[in-house]
């Protein structure tokens, strides 16, 4: 297996144990979600430092844009997953690239192929499938689903961003640490006000924190943005479809969460949809 190919699929296993993270975190999502790019800092300021020149005007507002729709991918994600299954969570999010299609069909009158549509009704035949199973899960697992849509749509937005931010040649350094040098501005009011508790009770709880943000964000994204430098556009769909698969099998392992038939095959027509849409997109 080449270098490129192994860091895309570490980096997908890196992010999909964020999930696990945040449900054994001491905190509640809302601070959790502060922690995870508030502790990515010390690492990523001082990368920052070797970058080769400034970002202009244009760019600054790019980033900004991409550091708000982060902070709501964080906010509402961390929620989804505390209410609802982790593989479920992790599904409806990836429902980003959908999105981004979409947004380019009615903003920019990019009109989508018939694969793309064909695997956006799979898709939402699928996530018909995944939100039936919710009811069994827990009372709160419906607006758990509704929260991961809703990530899935805060993604696409930071997914369009950072994709203008490189074409103006931002690089991948810069990108991360001010977006997550922004969400953390803005997640920590929001932790505040939710009347979560800031900080853990034990070194266990900093333990959990810390390996949120540091594997799965620093390591994985910092994995993935390396591997897709140096692969073709189309091996981003490995890591889109292996990451859910992966988060639904730690779950599973590390949590006990089962999987029902309904689900598996939910999931299934999901990530079929996803891989139809992606290709019908490219």
């Amino acid at each position: 297996m080449n270098r490129p190919l192994l860091a895309l699929l570490l980096g997908a296993t890196c992010i999909a144990l964020s999930p696990i993270f945040v449900r054994v975190s001491e905190l509640g999502p809302s601070a959790t979600a502060f922690w995870r790019v508030a502790l990515a800092l010390p690492l990523l300021w001082p990368l920052l430092a070797f970058e080769k020149g400034a970002a202009g005007k244009a760019q600054w507002r790019l980033l900004l844009a991409a550091g708000v729709a982060f902070a709501g991918d964080l906010a509402f994600w961390h929620w989804s997953i505390r209410a609802t299954s982790v593989a479920n969570s992790t599904l409806l999010a990836n429902l980003a690239s959908l999105f981004v299609t979409l947004a380019a069909w009615v903003f920019l009158r990019q009109r989508p192929s018939g694969a793309f549509l064909a695997g956006l009704g799979a898709a939402l035949a699928g996530v018909a499938m995944l939100v039936r199973t919710s009811a069994a899960f827990s009372p709160t697992a419906l607006l758990g689903d509704a929260f991961g849509v809703i990530t899935a749509m805060f993604y696409a937005g930071y997914i369009l961003a950072v994709k203008a931010l490189r074409d103006r040649g931002a690089s991948t350094v810069q990108v991360m640490t001010v977006t997550s040098a922004v969400s953390a501005l803005l997640l920590l009011p929001v932790a505040l006000a939710s009347g979560e508790a800031l900080l853990p009770r034990s070194a266990a709880g900093w333990l959990t924190l810390a390996g949120l943000a540091w594997i799965s964000q620093c390591a994985g994204q910092g994995l993935i943005a390396y591997a897709l430098a140096h692969l073709p556009a189309a091996f981003s769909s490995v890591s889109l479809l292996f990451q859910p698969v992966m988060a639904a099998l730690f779950a599973w392992v590390l949590l006990a969460e089962p999987l029902s038939p309904l689900q598996m095959a939910g999931g299934a027509v999901v990530l079929l949809g996803i891989y139809l849409a992606r290709r019908g997109s490219a």
